[in-house]
């Protein structure tokens, strides 16, 4: 179980950090400022999710391999972004796996330190946004979770899967799978047909697309 976490925790770095260089490469930022949204795109939800529970030092800088992970990842989208580029929106798509991997990671490892399972799940989410809330404002941009479809609330329930499942005694590692495909799913979906909590200054109901919405962008 510790070992999966792990695996999973660097494939949501990874992925994560992908997502932070694609949009530092689209704002044509130098090689340092790829690798700085690559690291803190990668690694702030984990860092902010460590001091809350107490794990101290936080796994992403005590760690060498997550320094590491994000590195690659910077580097690899720097030299070869048209080719990243050509894959159907790389930002969003590598942004919902990052999602989705820290979601569950975050919410089994709150679970693990002995927090309530609301608290737990909450974690969860947050661990999941944090990172994507730092790239946004690094990038002078209102953070994604502020408003994109389904973007907080899919992390939610992907965390709330693991909660529960610890809850009932079910297997961790399937409930961890099956929280992750829930909130990749979700995210999508919502990507896709535009659903979306209502909007300030709307009076759209939740669910219905909005003005502009309903494809992945």
């Amino acid at each position: 179980m510790k070992m999966l976490v792990l695996v999973l925790d660097l494939s949501g770095t990874f992925v994560f950090a992908l997502s932070g260089a694609t949009a530092g490469v689209r704002r044509r930022l130098d090689l340092f400022g790829v690798l700085v949204l690559s690291f803190v795109a990668a690694n702030s939800g984990g860092i902010l999710r460590d001091l809350l529970i107490g794990a101290v030092p936080p796994a992403s800088i005590s760690d060498w391999r997550y320094l590491g992970v994000s590195v690659l990842a910077g580097v690899v989208t720097f030299l070869w972004a048209p080719s990243i580029e050509r894959l159907d929106h790389p930002v969003r798509l590598f942004d919902a796996a990052g999602l989705a991997l820290f979601a569950v990671v975050g919410a089994s490892k709150a679970l693990a330190f002995g927090l309530n399972p609301v608290m737990a799940a909450l974690l969860g989410m947050l661990s999941g946004i944090g990172g994507g809330i730092v790239r946004d404002v690094l990038l002078a941009e209102v953070p994604l979770v502020l408003r994109a479809d389904l973007y907080a609330v899919a992390a939610l329930a992907g965390a709330s899967v693991v909660v529960v499942g610890a809850a009932l005694g079910l297997q961790p590692i399937a409930m961890m799978i099956a929280g992750a495909v829930l909130c990749f799913g979700l995210r999508l979906l919502a990507l896709r047909f535009g659903w979306g909590l209502p909007v300030a200054g709307s009076h759209g109901k939740i669910g219905a697309p909005r003005e502009g919405e309903g494809k992945l962008k």
